[in-house]
């Protein structure tokens, strides 16, 4: 049986489960803007908002670690999960951005199964932060975005096989390239998040 030495600095768990909230919302927004008859201007609006809110929590997250003397774990993996957490987030809205920016009309219909990638790790990372608190049952978690990423990287290489296909002009192309690669960024990004909390996990056991 494992003893905990640290207090339980329960603020710290609190904000981690709101950052990953952040993140299902951000999820939805984007599979949202790939909806047929999406309003653009209007989901990337609410993204920047969803943006915004994330970011307010990661500073938080900080202003609590520079604030509290003995913090549930070590200072630089919260650190690191507050700023992996993050950049899922800027990668979604990010794509949010691009399709808004480069008036995209017509989307591979290959990214809407990276989107549900996109919103099952979403889903997983925000019902797994609550068990920062105990470290208990938080290996299928990792398990599972691993697994959910392998599944990213074979959508990411089908989606490039249609875009060089020659069914698209070469400007949509480079267009649709750099959502294609935006969207890899953030399924790698979690599980970055992921191999973040295993990591702290094992020093915690």
């Amino acid at each position: 049986m494992a003893f905990r030495f640290r207090p339980v600095e329960g603020a710290f768990f609190d904000l981690f489960a709101q950052q990953a909230q952040h993140l299902t919302v951000g999820a939805g927004l984007l599979a949202e803007m790939l909806a047929d008859g999406a309003d653009h201007e209007d989901v990337a609006r609410r993204m920047r908002d969803a943006e915004h809110a994330a970011d307010e929590t990661t500073h938080e997250i900080v202003r609590k670690v520079n604030s509290t003397f003995i913090t549930p774990f070590d200072r630089e993996d919260i650190y690191g999960l507050a700023s992996g957490l993050d950049d899922v987030m800027d990668e979604m809205d990010e794509v949010v951005d691009m399709i808004l920016l480069y008036e995209v009309k017509s989307l591979p219909a290959e990214l809407g199964a990276q989107v549900e990638v996109l919103q099952r790790c979403a889903e997983l990372t925000a019902e797994a932060m609550p068990r920062l608190r105990t470290m208990q049952d938080l290996s299928e978690y990792w398990i599972e975005i691993n697994r959910l990423e392998n599944a990213g990287d074979k959508n990411h290489r089908r989606t490039l096989a249609n875009l060089f296909s020659g069914n698209y002009k070469a400007l949509e192309v480079l267009k649709l390239k750099d959502i294609v690669e935006a969207l890899e960024r953030a399924v790698d990004a979690f599980e970055t998040v992921a191999n973040t909390v295993e990591q702290i996990a094992v020093k915690e056991s």
